[in-house]
């Protein structure tokens, strides 16, 4: 499942720390799959996220499994373990060059992402060698809207090719919320899969 290799041209890439993954995620993966066209979407457990360096996450082992577990029965979806290989912060730069040298020069990629990250990006590590490389999906959701005028000042003609929205239904599901439901005893049936679930109560995670 991991790293699967076979000929593909657009393949969308769902990084996140995934601690746990969730419902939504898998969601917003499949509805950006079809919209686009892609041939393959990786879901890419980040080893050291630079933006969660405050926060204590459970050991990568317990965060691929999971995400083995969640995605295993779509055949469009798989998991790709190099950012937990690579020493050092998880930059979307170099987990994009890696994915250029593996599929070739002609392959696209579409790096998906929430519409609020979106209007961060000038904060992202060599912003606008990436958006050079591959495609952003923002993935709009209600309360945070873009500010594409912005966007356009800052990257131009860039803004214009690369970046894309697509509006995903609202599902009000976050990790920080099952982490804290698990750790107060409550029920996360239905929002994470139900191999997920087994797995965090048979793991102990987050008690």
């Amino acid at each position: 499942m991991d790293d699967a290799l076979q000929p593909v041209r657009r393949i969308g890439i769902m990084g996140g720390t995934f601690d746990p993954i969730h419902i939504a995620h898998l969601a917003i993966a499949e509805q950006v799959r079809e919209a686009f066209a892609l041939d393959l979407v990786l879901f890419i457990p980040a080893a050291n996220p630079p933006h969660k360096q405050g926060r204590k996450v459970v050991p990568a082992y317990h965060r691929l499994m999971m995400t083995q577990l969640a995605v295993c029965s779509n055949p469009g979806f798989h998991v790709s373990k190099q950012e937990l290989e690579r020493k050092g912060p998880s930059y979307s730069l170099l987990t994009v060059r890696e994915l250029q040298e593996r599929y070739g020069a002609n392959a696209e990629l579409y790096f998906i992402t929430g519409s609020d990250t979106i209007n961060e990006l000038h904060t992202w590590y060599h912003i606008d060698e990436l958006l050079a490389s591959c495609h952003f999906v923002g993935t709009t959701r209600p309360g945070a809207p873009v500010d594409k005028e912005d966007l356009r000042k800052r990257f131009g003609q860039l803004a214009e090719e690369k970046i894309h929205f697509l509006a995903v239904p609202e599902l009000e599901i976050s990790s920080t919320d099952i982490r804290e439901r698990v750790r107060d005893g409550k029920s996360i049936k239905y929002l994470v899969p139900a191999a997920v679930e087994a797995y965090i109560i048979k793991e102990g995670l987050y008690r």
